[in-house]
């Protein structure tokens, strides 16, 4: 651990800290804004989060998460 001697550092520091956090609660408004958006066009917004999360997933990763699924729904009798 440094020593605590660059006042002015440590203020730049911080000061990023606290522009980046307003970044990001701006980005996390507008993603919510989009959302509404979608939602009073008729789209699922349940659905489209996932959508997007499984779109962060490799092929092969998506892949063995549906087979996951699939195994487990058929173990439950959920599959026609």
């Amino acid at each position: 651990m440094s020593t605590i001697g660059d006042n002015s550092q440590l203020k730049s520091i911080v000061e990023r800290i606290e522009h980046i956090e307003v970044e990001i609660k701006d980005l996390q408004d507008g993603r919510g804004e989009i959302y509404t958006e979608a939602k009073s066009n008729g789209w699922d917004v349940k659905a489209l989060r996932t959508i997007i999360r499984l779109r962060k997933l490799s092929p092969d990763d998506r892949a063995a998460q549906e087979a996951i699924l699939d195994t487990y729904k058929q173990a439950l009798g959920m599959l026609a």
